[in-house]
C-alpha cells in the first residue's frame, strides 16, 4: 500500500480485511486512528471491541469506539451502515481529518455486482468505487484489487490476530449466499473477466453520462430532444435526473439499494415519458412532472389549509411555499374582502370547486384545462373561501361577482411558476 497524505480515519471491526488494511497501513507510514463499532449484536461482539482497543493500545493509536445500544427498524445491514457511516462522517468533521479509510475488497466488489446483476437494478456505479464522497468526507477503498484469502494471507504472515463474523456463514443474508454459491467458487480467470465486464460497463456509463450531462438545464430536460434519444441513451439521461448525485450536485450515495432503480421501473418510466403528455410518474418519494416542453423531478403534492380571522392574518401570511399574499392592487390576483367573509379558509385546489362568475359558474378544472395549467401545480393552486364554504376567489380567474372592486383588499397570488404561465 502506498502511503497517503494527512490523517485518516481507519474502519476496524476485528475481521481479517480490516486488520490486514490496518496492518499495511503502519506498514506504509500512514499517520492514521482507529473507529471501531460494536453494534452488540452478536455474542462475540465485545471481545473483538477489547481486542481492537488492545491492538491499538500496543501501538498508540488513538482509538475511537461506538458502542451505546444500537436499534434499528427493517433491514439490519443497512442500518448498521448507516449506523456506522454517520459516526465516521461525524469523526472525521470533527477531527479535521482526510478521510476514512474502508476495508472492502475485491471480494465485495464481485459481490456487489452480482447481486445489481441478479436484481435487475440500475445502479449508480457498477460494483464498487475506490473513492467516493458521502456527506462532505472522502471514503477511499485501498484494497479493491486485493482477495479476501490475501488479506487472510497477510494476517497469517504477519502474526495479526483477527476474527471471524459468525453470521457470514448464514445463507439467509442475500450477499453470503452469493459469496458462497457465487464468488466462492470463480476461479482467477473468471473473476479477471467478471472484473473487465465491469470496468467496460462504468466506461461506458461514464462516457454516456458526459455525454448527455449537457441537455439537463437547470435540473430541467427538453423532452422533444429526449424523445429524439437512444433507449440506452435516454436511460443514461433519466437515471441523472432521477439521481441528481449522478451530476455531482450532491454527495454520491453509499452502495445501497435505495441508490438504484430496478430496470422494470426505468423502462415503465420512460414509456410514460415517450407515449404521455402532462404526467405526475412517483420516483422515490418525489414525480417527474411535465411543464411545457420540459420535465424534471418536484417535490410532490402538499396540502395546506388556513382558516383566517381577520385581514390582518391574511396578509401576516405573506409567501408561502405554493403561494403569496401581498397588497392590494387591481388584477386577476386581486379580491375586495368584506367582513361578513370572515373567517376565511385558503386552501389548495380540490376537485369540484367552482366559482360564480358574472357570466355563470365556472369550474375551476375548467380553468386549469383551458389555460394548460400542469397537473402537479394544479394540485397545490390556492383556493380562497368565505365563512360558508364558497368559493370567492382563484388566481389566474379572480375574484367572484361580489368581491370585485377596483379598490381590492389583498392579492393572492399562485407559486412558483405562474409568470411562467401568464
Amino acid at each position: 500500500m502506498q502511503k497517503l497524505a494527512g490523517k485518516w480515519l481507519c474502519a476496524v471491526s476485528g475481521g481479517p480485511d480490516s486488520m490486514a488494511l490496518l496492518g499495511m497501513c503502519l506498514e506504509a507510514g500512514i499517520d492514521c486512528v482507529v473507529a471501531h463499532v460494536n453494534y452488540h449484536h452478536r455474542s462475540s461482539a465485545d471481545e473483538e471491541e477489547a481486542y481492537v482497543r488492545s491492538f491499538c493500545d500496543a501501538r498508540h493509536i488513538d482509538c475511537y469506539v461506538r458502542s451505546e445500544p444500537f436499534q434499528w427498524e427493517g433491514n439490519f445491514e443497512a442500518a448498521a451502515r448507516e449506523w456506522r457511516y454517520d459516526f465516521f462522517v461525524k469523526l472525521v468533521k470533527e477531527k479535521q481529518f482526510a478521510g476514512v479509510l474502508i476495508a472492502h475488497q475485491e471480494d465485495d466488489l464481485l459481490e456487489t455486482y452480482m447481486m445489481q446483476e441478479e436484481k435487475n437494478l440500475v445502479p449508480a456505479y457498477y460494483g464498487l468505487k475506490e473513492e467516493n464522497m458521502y456527506h462532505g468526507i472522502l471514503v477511499k477503498r485501498p484494497l479493491l484489487k486485493d482477495t479476501k484469502k490475501d488479506l487472510e494471507e497477510y494476517c497469517i504472515s504477519h502474526q495479526i490476530r483477527y476474527y471471524v463474523d459468525e453470521t457470514n456463514a448464514d445463507d439467509t443474508y442475500a450477499r453470503n449466499k452469493v459469496r458462497k454459491e457465487t464468488v466462492g467458487p470463480m476461479t482467477r480467470f473468471e473473476r479477471d473477466m467478471i472484473l473487465h465486464e465491469i470496468a467496460s460497463k462504468n466506461a461506458m456509463r461514464q462516457e454516456r453520462k458526459c455525454r448527455v450531462n449537457t441537455m439537463i438545464q437547470v435540473d430541467r430536460v427538453n423532452l422533444d430532444q429526449y424523445r429524439a434519444l437512444s433507449e440506452d441513451d435516454r436511460s443514461a439521461l433519466l437515471r441523472m435526473v432521477i439521481e441528481p448525485e449522478e451530476r455531482g450536485n450532491s454527495d454520491a450515495l453509499l452502495e445501497k439499494e435505495s441508490s438504484s432503480i430496478s430496470l422494470l421501473h426505468s423502462k415503465e418510466i420512460d414509456h410514460i415519458l415517450m407515449t404521455q403528455d402532462d404526467f405526475e410518474i412517483p420516483v422515490h418519494g418525489q414525480y417527474l412532472v411535465q411543464q411545457g416542453h420540459f420535465f424534471f423531478l418536484h417535490s410532490g403534492f402538499h396540502e395546506y389549509q388556513y382558516t383566517l380571522k381577520s385581514e390582518k392574518e391574511l396578509t401576516a401570511l405573506g409567501r408561502q411555499e405554493c403561494f403569496a399574499v401581498e397588497a392590494g392592487s387591481p388584477g386577476i390576483y386581486a379580491v375586495t374582502l368584506k367582513d361578513e367573509d370572515y373567517p376565511l379558509l385558503l386552501r389548495n385546489f380540490n376537485e369540484g370547486d367552482a366559482i360564480s362568475l358574472r357570466y355563470g359558474q365556472k369550474k375551476v378544472s375548467r380553468f386549469f384545462i383551458d389555460r394548460k395549467i400542469p397537473k402537479y401545480l394544479r394540485r397545490t393552486w390556492p383556493v380562497l373561501c368565505d365563512q360558508k364554504n364558497n368559493v370567492i376567489f382563484v388566481p389566474g380567474i379572480g375574484c367572484d361577482v361580489l368581491h370585485f372592486s377596483d379598490r381590492p383588499t389583498v392579492n393572492v397570488i399562485q407559486y412558483p411558476l405562474i409568470k411562467e404561465i401568464f
